[in-house]
């Protein structure tokens, strides 16, 4: 395998980010994929970006403060 070497961007790793882990995934020029070192997953940059959107949803309101009045 290649040396592993940080994309343009540093993307989170999806599988690794929904477990509250904040691991950086590298790119394979090669197979033109990223992959993550601590967990087996790989994916396109399409792939990548929908996945993160979809934790993102998770902690949408995580700023929000909620009153409650009675």
């Amino acid at each position: 395998m290649a040396q592993a070497t940080k994309g343009r961007l540093n993307y989170r790793c999806p599988s690794c980010f929904m477990r509250d882990l904040d691991v950086d995934m590298f790119y394979d020029a090669e197979k033109e994929e990223f992959y993550c070192i601590r967990c087996q997953y790989t994916g396109s940059e399409e792939d990548v970006l929908e996945k993160n959107e979809m934790v993102r949803f998770r902690y949408r309101s995580m700023r929000k403060r909620y009153t409650f009045e009675e």
